[in-house]
């Protein structure tokens, strides 16, 4: 298949660059700066992208480009970090720029646009993230926009179809992103649009019965999106030799196992089995205030408890796991790349080294919304399909703080009450994720004319398209009064409900 290559300078931004190549139907992989030519050679890549990063090009360390890559034959652009790292290798001029530009700033074009701004209009906005800049561009090389703090944003060679731009058309404030990336796409590096959710479903069902042969696979299913998507798909490619475990962790959302139960067991006819860990896991996590450990805790508990049902299950050689690319570039680099690590989520850092299942994650390079359109595409119902996000670690990351089967309960009741008013306003399926947080704190209050002195109680609520970014979801005032009240009111041990106004970033769309 034709594949544009992403490598991997550190960006917090690459993962957008592949969506956006992506939904412009073209297959794309996110690779380390050290991969070899070799490597390269052997895939049909058509064109490669540089992506940003967090490094200066002069700092000791930092990833630099290899020459090679200019030799290949085919087009690079370079964003950001990877058109300084283009100028740097070909004896352009890097310099720190007096002051750091950051956010939104007016582009302009230098003369005639070529190949890459064609269609871009003599003036738009695009989104700055740089604190060194492109003073001079290497030999053979031409100036083909700038903004009022950066005399360089865009620059080009056609003869050897090696472009830069120091802005991030990625980003959804570049108004004409998407069109520049797309005139890399078809106009330079002569792309069909291939990629298609059929095609990823006939690669990886083919790629999974090959890997699998004729044993088992072991999948943790919740119910959630990405469990659930996975099932489906493992299922088209393998049948009754995946066995689904659903485990009752004790840090569920209400009525969970019997929802999950009824859906997958009773309608889709999975193998499914129900281990019951509640007091195991609060156990482990008694004491517990660290996400990173409840993570980690979480995460091996889960493995542990697979592992255990595995030796019940002759020929289960292998654990499926719904991991996603925003779980992975918030865990650590993808691909072996310098990108900072966030978080770790449960997926991708909570396995022990010697795990005796070997891991299957099919889901592992697509999106959330792309999980969403596979689900679709695979026959699963839309009420799994459009459910909120939930966390590998469940409302362990919800309860700040020491957990507690109380505490636990309390957020459950609390939680099931906002998602229940949320839905009845016809709000759930304009929000990307809603929940409720328990607060490490208590305040005071009055109910019934008597002091109380109980739980504190975050809404949280944010409007996203991928996960990698999100704003905080502008609750109508009746729906935030209708949650307050009947939270308040009806969940034993809350006497204060707060709404959480923050956006990612430079928050985190959880808590923990």
């Amino acid at each position: 298949m034709e594949t544009l290559l992403i490598i991997d300078f550190g960006s917090q931004y690459n993962q957008l660059i592949a969506r956006r190549v992506r939904e412009s139907k073209v297959f794309c992989e996110i690779v380390p700066p050290d991969i070899t030519v070799e490597k390269i050679r052997s895939k049909n890549v058509k064109g490669i992208i540089l992506s940003g990063g967090p490094a200066s090009i002069y700092q000791k360390g930092s990833p630099k480009l290899n020459p090679a890559f200019l030799k290949l034959g085919v087009p690079v652009l370079g964003i950001c970090y990877g058109m300084q790292a283009i100028s740097h290798l070909l004896g352009g001029d890097v310099r720190r720029a007096a002051e750091r530009e950051y956010g939104r700033a007016e582009f302009k074009l230098a003369g005639a646009p070529g190949l890459l701004l064609q269609g871009v209009p003599k003036s738009s906005i695009c989104w700055m993230s740089h604190g060194d800049y492109v003073s001079h561009p290497p030999k053979g090389y031409r100036r083909t926009g700038f903004t009022d703090n950066t005399h360089m944003s865009s620059f080009e060679n056609p003869r050897t179809r090696v472009y830069g731009v120091q802005f991030h058309p990625e980003v959804q404030h570049s108004q004409f992103g998407r069109h520049i990336i797309d005139n890399f796409l078809f106009k330079i590096c002569r792309f069909e649009k291939s990629w298609t959710m059929e095609n990823f479903i006939r690669e990886t069902v083919s790629r999974v019965r090959s890997q699998v042969g004729r044993d088992k696979v072991i999948l943790g299913l919740s119910g959630g999106v990405d469990s659930s998507v996975t099932a489906a798909l493992l299922s088209r490619a393998l049948g009754k030799q995946l066995h689904c475990i659903f485990v009752n962790n004790g840090l569920l959302r209400k009525d969970e196992e019997k929802q999950v139960y009824e859906a997958f067991r009773g309608k889709l006819n999975l193998n499914l089995k129900v281990v019951r860990a509640e007091d195991i896991f609060l156990k482990k996590l008694k004491g517990v205030v660290d996400p990173e450990k409840k993570r980690k805790i979480i995460g091996n508990e889960f493995v542990y408890c697979f592992e255990r049902e595995a030796k019940r299950i002759k020929g289960a050689k292998f654990l499926a796991q719904g991991t996603l690319y925003p779980d992975v570039i918030e865990s650590r680099s993808a691909f072996g790349g310098p990108t900072a690590i966030i978080k770790t989520h449960h997926n991708v850092g909570g396995l022990p080294e010697k795990m005796k299942l070997k891991l299957i994650e099919p889901l592992r390079e697509l999106f959330k919304d792309e999980a969403r359109e596979l689900g679709m595409k695979l026959g699963l119902p839309v009420s799994f399909i459009q459910r909120h996000p939930f966390p590998g670690p469940g409302l362990a990351v919800r309860v700040l703080g020491d957990i507690t089967k109380e505490r636990l309960d309390i957020l459950r009741e609390a939680d099931a009450r906002f998602i229940e008013v949320i839905r009845k306003a016809g709000l759930y399926e304009k929000i990307w994720q809603a929940f409720a947080v328990l607060l490490p704190v208590k305040s005071v209050g009055v109910m019934g004319d008597e002091r109380t002195y109980d739980n504190v109680v975050a809404l949280r609520a944010v409007t996203s398209v991928d996960g990698m970014t999100a704003d905080w979801f502008k609750m109508p005032y009746d729906a935030l009064n209708k949650a307050s009240n009947r939270i308040i009111n009806e969940v034993k041990g809350v006497n204060r409900v707060v709404y959480d106004i923050s956006s990612k970033p430079p928050a985190t769309i959880e808590w923990e």
